[in-house]
């Protein structure tokens, strides 16, 4: 049987609204797949105000955001529909919303988005709330593409996605493993937004500083570094502990203008070592066979070529090759997975790996929501 499911994904690092419409086929017990139309939609000012501060909005107004952010999406996936002239084609919509709250110690997550009004607005039936099932059996809620490169790649042993977090998953044979690494896109372009850019393309800016050995030392400190995996991120660890303790050396050196070239350089330097530390602490304990070992890169740190070379630099001391592809996968890889948990979850069919995120097991995660009458 053929799906033709529609993938959302509103990333931390606030880029936009990605969408990819792809077709899926199940055959002898392998899943292949193929991309029919992928779109990004940039966030106006607007929008990207209104996603920065949801967090410190009183209740009633975080829930009036939650319904309006739905039927932005809705609006959205319409006009996608009508550019790509696929009406008609799009069976289901799985939508990941974008992340507020995420506090698994407390079996808590939230992604604003209303599914309900997504379906009522395009009349399509909707898989939303996709993290909340697995949250609610202990577990991290996160990563949860690992289901999708399992069944979708497993020609690679290892994946990295670099977005606003960057996360890493080890998939060999029964073995699935995977967890944040750290804080990445996010912090690159809060930085360059310091100079006037929205990000630091190629990453240029980088290239030319350099390594701040102090800021570096208490960035690889951080406790979250220790803590062993299952594990997953928020993205206040991010804009809150991280950037804070960016900011406060970078004002110390106000004097300086290359101080956001320096933190761009240290912060780059800093996401290459805990990459490389990540494969290191699943490598030894899993011992796959890492020669000729291809890791595949991902995500918008894909395209930043000064953080690829440092990448490469220190991984390739491990043997391990990483491999970057081309633009549609770099960019709508998660949307792609989007859309095949979407499947899944119509199929009644685990889409959240507990090997994973260390819940208590497999789940079927997400809400559906019927966009037609019956």
């Amino acid at each position: 049987m053929v799906y033709r499911a529609l993938g959302i994904m509103s990333g931390s690092s606030l880029d936009g609204l990605d969408m990819a419409f792809v077709e899926f086929q199940k055959v002898s017990g392998k899943w292949s797949y193929s991309v029919k139309a992928t779109a990004c939609y940039p966030y106006t000012k607007e929008w990207l105000a209104k996603l920065q501060t949801a967090t410190t909005l009183p209740a009633r107004d975080y829930q009036l955001l939650n319904t309006a952010y739905g039927n932005y999406i809705g609006e959205q996936v319409n006009h996608f529909i009508q550019v790509n002239m696929v009406q008609y084609q799009v069976q289901l919509i799985s939508s990941h919303g974008h992340t507020t709250f995420h506090i698994p110690s407390q079996r808590m997550t939230a992604q604003i988005g209303d599914g309900a009004a997504i379906a009522a607005l395009t009349g399509i039936n909707v898989v939303s709330d996709l993290r909340s099932m697995d949250i609610a059996l202990g577990g991290q809620g996160a990563p949860i593409i690992s289901i999708g490169e399992k069944l979708l790649w497993p020609e690679y042993s290892l994946l990295l996605n670099i977005g606003g977090i960057a996360n890493i998953s080890l998939n060999i044979d029964s073995t699935n493993i995977a967890f944040d690494i750290c804080p990445a896109n996010r912090v690159l372009n809060l930085l360059a937004n310091e100079v006037g850019k929205s990000y630091d393309e190629k990453g240029a800016l980088a290239a030319i500083g350099t390594v701040q050995e102090e800021l570096l030392n208490k960035l690889n400190a951080l406790d979250y570094y220790k803590q062993p995996y299952p594990k997953s991120l928020s993205n206040d660890f991010g804009t809150e502990i991280v950037w804070k303790l960016i900011k406060e050396e970078g004002y110390r050196k106000r004097d300086s203008v290359s101080w956001v070239q320096d933190a761009l350089r240290t912060y780059v330097e800093h996401i290459g070592i805990q990459i490389e530390n990540s494969i290191q602490q699943v490598v030894s304990k899993h011992n796959p066979q890492t020669k000729n070992c291809k890791l595949l890169v991902t995500g918008g740190g894909a395209h930043n070529a000064f953080l690829i070379d440092r990448i490469k630099a220190l991984i390739g001391q491990q043997g391990i090759e990483a491999v970057v592809p081309d633009q549609e996968l770099i960019d709508y890889k998660e949307a792609i997975v989007m859309a095949l948990i979407g499947v899944l979850r119509w199929r009644e069919e685990n889409n959240v790996l507990a090997s994973v995120t260390g819940a208590l097991r497999n789940s079927i995660g997400g809400a559906v929501w019927i966009g037609q009458e019956a």
